[in-house]
């Protein structure tokens, strides 16, 4: 019998309608929910595109805005919400890359590591649903960053696909269960 939590992973591409799709399937579940934002509002575009978000999500969502430290917020929430949205984990991702104090490729492992490890514990009673961009089905970057960033990016979301209970990809707006 499963004890951990409902992992739902929804990746796609940019603007295919991932977190539309994420938001639907967490406001069919009662009770409390977690909206965990891992964007930054560096420019005013950002901001304007943040404040729109939390102007959809409404009353019903508690939101905490993380850009790198999900896994501690995580660690948090046993028992506190039915459903947790993480949008977007690329997103943290690429903060955690260019973070100083984890810019080295091992640190970006371990802070990978630990989120799976993090997933894997939360309480059995909670849904979470997880957005991710597909980044690896373009041309291959033209620099070393982009390269890398591309290629664990495409390892992480193996990992959380692999923990997940259901995976889904959109195109187009238009979802195809994966798993």
């Amino acid at each position: 019998m499963k004890k951990g939590a409902n992992i739902i992973f929804i990746t796609g591409g940019a603007r295919s309608g991932k977190s539309t799709f994420a938001m639907t399937g967490a406001e069919k579940i009662e009770g409390d929910k977690l909206y965990l934002a891992t964007a930054e509002p560096l420019d005013d575009e950002m901001k304007e595109r943040i404040q729109k978000h939390r102007d959809e999500r409404g009353a019903q969502w508690d939101t905490i805005e993380e850009p790198i430290e999900i896994t501690s917020v995580l660690s948090d929430l046993d028992r506190k919400y039915n459903v947790v949205l993480i949008d977007c984990v690329t997103i943290w991702l690429s903060n955690v890359i260019l973070d100083n104090e984890t810019s080295h490729k091992d640190g970006v492992d371990q802070r990978i590591d630990d989120l799976i490890d993090r997933l894997g514990k939360i309480d059995g009673t909670v849904t979470i649903f997880i957005v991710s961009n597909e980044v690896g089905m373009g041309i291959v970057p033209d620099n070393k960053l982009a390269r890398e960033f591309r290629d664990v990016a495409g390892k992480m979301n193996q990992q959380i696909a692999g923990i997940s209970d259901k995976v889904y990809m959109i195109v187009s707006g238009i979802p195809i269960k994966v798993k």
